[in-house]
């Protein structure tokens, strides 16, 4: 099929999304953040990101497709993410997509999440060519993931990825101990720009001679939060008022540098001239401005699609389903259970 109308569904962690493609163009991106119910916790919880799904699902779908002038019988397929993600949040998304493919009679795509994130990018760059090699940095509150992209539908290699805390996560964390609101990158983003990146030197995890053999492409922020409140509790229990700015500055400095400089190495290494940002954190603008600083100067082209398909959304998974559909790979079964910890490599349940 040329150019399929795709659904898509994405409900990994706490965003409830649904997009709409047409082939390689976008026709809708709808999504519901239940962002503001996790923050008198200070971070996403299972339960309550599930039962936000399950709420907002049936009016964002409503909201899709009128916005994308479709009716349901017009759709030629179903994708939805099967994984990585909160269990309990992704069996509200797989069931509702297995819904829709049954009632439908029409195929269901189950995909991997993360490899979406770089399938996006044909939704901003039609153009852009698939099978281009491309190392893909996906960062956010919940992965930390260096992936090389033979080709999207049907070829991805996980280089590395966080041994502890994504650098979403730790912005979340540091963020509460600086006083910051959840989410914490945001607010850590802001506050930075009056502050002094160089403050402190807070430790890059996992960048040592000692640590590349086993750990060149992984990644450690459970150190560099470390650092930072103990910095703080040291300020302050000289009496000093720590200076807030400045040690957001700091810590955003640290994160952007280890990211970055990764990133880059795994493009060296493998002789690609293409990086791709993805995730939350890809809207951070010192991770931004530091890629592209360094990209130029390294000599590879960076690629950064517009910040609502950077986050969790539906959009994305709608084009990774069209393109693998596109390709003539078969659907998935409709028998496909979510996998919490499903590995980049695998592009799409088949079985």
């Amino acid at each position: 099929m040329s150019e399929p109308l795709v659904l898509g569904i994405e409900t990994s962690c706490d965003e409830t999304g649904v997009g709409i493609v047409r082939g390689t163009t976008l026709l809708a991106n709808v999504v519901a953040s239940s962002m503001a119910e996790h923050a008198r916790y200070g971070g996403v919880v299972p339960e309550v990101a599930a039962r936000a799904h399950v709420e907002a699902l049936p009016g964002v779908l409503a909201n899709a497709m009128a916005t994308a002038g479709v009716s349901y019988d017009e759709l030629d397929a179903i994708a939805v993410t099967t994984g990585p993600g909160l269990a309990g949040a992704l069996m509200v998304g797989v069931g509702a997509a297995k819904a829709l493919a049954v009632s439908l009679d029409i195929p269901l795509y189950a995909v991997n999440h993360l490899v979406g994130h770089v399938g996006v990018e044909c939704l901003a760059q039609p153009t852009a060519s698939r099978d281009i090699p491309t190392v893909a940095l996906l960062v956010s509150g919940g992965h930390t993931s260096l992936l090389l992209v033979h080709d999207v539908v049907s070829h991805v290699e996980l280089l590395g990825e966080t041994i502890d805390d994504a650098a979403g996560e730790a912005f979340d964390k540091v963020a509460r101990v600086l006083g910051l609101p959840y989410p914490g990158g945001p607010e850590i983003d802001r506050v930075a720009r009056e502050g002094n990146p160089d403050y402190v030197r807070f430790p890059r995890g996992l960048t040592q001679h000692k640590d590349q053999a086993q750990h060149r492409y992984n990644f450690s922020f459970s150190g560099l939060k470390t650092a930072v409140a103990r910095h703080v509790e040291g300020l302050v229990h000289q009496g000093v008022q720590p200076d807030v700015a400045s040690i957001a500055a700091s810590f955003q400095e640290a994160v952007a540098d280890v990211l970055v400089t990764k990133a880059l190495a795994a493009c060296a290494d493998h002789g690609v001239s293409r990086l791709l940002l993805g995730g939350g954190v890809a809207a951070n603008s010192r991770v931004r401005e530091l890629a592209a600083q360094r990209c130029e100067e390294a000599g590879v082209s960076l690629s950064v699609p517009p910040l609502a398909l950077c986050t969790d959304n539906g959009a994305m998974i709608a084009a990774l389903g069209s393109q693998r559909m596109m390709a003539g790979f078969e659907p998935s079964p409709i028998s496909s259970a979510v996998n919490s910890t499903l590995p980049a490599g695998i592009i799409q349940l088949m079985d």
